[in-house]
């Protein structure tokens, strides 16, 4: 069954010491300087930083018959263009502006108190992801390692199928179905874990309501499908399971996923590393810590007379 997760209580935030400028590899999405404008402040540059709405990665009509040219000008040219648009307005002069939109994500989530800015950035994110997990002439069946860990994970490429397709249709209301990599410890700062498991380094299945991604989880995420109703219903009207079995038989890019999951190892692999040095740096430290010596009172000099 896949993991469905209620927001947690209202907490402090804090960005997950792992992720940083990491959670921009999961995701073509970037910040550029759009415009740079000079002029005499004390002497200081005035620099606007904006995202930008990129375009999916192929025609608009390129993925038709399966999602139509229609859809796409409504669902990218309106729906993620609004996204990205109204989180522009958010952080404009704010310190979000110079974070990168994943971390963003990850910061405004808040331990599921989420600050204003978390819907328009979770869902900028999530589209441009989303677009980039089709292509034309996808679906079908992956190979090489992507394919033996899901076989290991699900027990079959079909077994993995049926729980993507389940986790997809019974999200009640929007959000969001994802394949992803599971590679953190227990111990994540910014959410409540939605499958604890002693179990590292493996593929799962998980679902999200709304805006809601695995990068607040600290997971990697390797695919999605948007079940938003806007996302096909003009193809589909309320025939959300006929929309995913399309998405998985003819559209989803295999070759995106496993670019995404050899990146999401090198990450863990990274992270590994880090820790590991951090553990013997902490104990060089421990072992140079000073050594305090007592010497027993009867030896110590006495400068009295008697």
């Amino acid at each position: 069954m896949a993991a469905s997760v209620a927001p947690a209580p209202s907490l402090k935030f804090s960005l997950l010491p792992s992720q940083g400028s990491n959670l921009v590899a999961t995701c073509g999405l970037s910040w550029r300087q759009q415009e740079r404008r000079s002029r005499r402040m004390a002497g200081r540059v005035a620099i606007t930083s904006k995202l930008e709405l990129k375009p999916p990665p192929y025609p608009m009509d390129a993925l038709e018959p399966h999602m139509s040219k229609e859809t796409f000008e409504y669902h990218w040219g309106k729906h993620h263009r609004a996204y990205v648009d109204n989180l522009n307005k958010q952080i404009d002069g704010t310190d979000f502006e110079n974070m990168s939109l994943g971390d963003v994500v990850v910061v405004t989530y808040n331990k599921g108190d989420v600050l204003p800015a978390f819907n328009n950035a979770a869902q900028a994110w999530n589209h441009e992801f989303f677009w980039e997990s089709m292509k034309p002439g996808g679906g079908g069946k992956p190979s090489g390692e992507l394919l033996k860990l899901i076989e290991r994970d699900f027990g079959s490429f079909e077994k993995f199928v049926q729980e993507f397709k389940a986790a997809a249709s019974t999200q009640f209301g929007s959000g969001w179905a994802w394949l992803v990599y599971k590679a953190n410890r227990l111990d994540v700062e910014n959410a409540v874990n939605p499958i604890p498991s002693e179990e590292d380094k493996k593929l799962v299945v998980v679902k999200s309501p709304n805006a809601v991604n695995p990068l607040v989880w600290d997971y990697d995420p390797l695919l999605t499908i948007d079940v938003w109703e806007h996302a096909y219903y003009l193809d589909f009207q309320n025939r959300r399971p006929d929309y995913i079995s399309t998405f998985m038989e003819k559209l989803v890019s295999w070759e995106a996923v496993n670019a995404r999951l050899e990146a999401a190892k090198a990450r863990a692999s990274k992270r590994e590393e880090e820790d590991e040095m951090k553990k013997r740096e902490e104990g060089d430290i421990g072992d140079s810590q000073p050594v305090e010596m007592y010497v027993d009172g009867d030896g110590q000099d006495d400068d009295s007379d008697d």
